[in-house]
């Protein structure tokens, strides 16, 4: 294991509990703001969201966008 993979894994589970509670608090704005949702459709629109979010993050990193040396 490199440097990097220590680095990365030793922040891992923050990593995961920060996409998730990003997750949730977004679940329960929409909770709030609609009246009877549908919790099951608005997780899938908001993982789709986010997908797209990463998505574009990937393409930026792939252009060296994020290439700060």
């Amino acid at each position: 294991m490199d440097i990097i993979d220590r680095e990365l894994e030793s922040r891992k589970v923050e990593i995961h509990k920060g996409v998730e509670l990003f997750f949730k608090a977004n679940m329960t704005i929409t909770d709030w703001d609609i009246a009877e949702v549908d919790d099951r459709e608005v997780a899938k629109r908001l993982l789709a969201m986010m997908q797209s979010a990463l998505d574009t993050i990937k393409v930026d990193v792939e252009a060296g966008k994020y290439d700060y040396y």
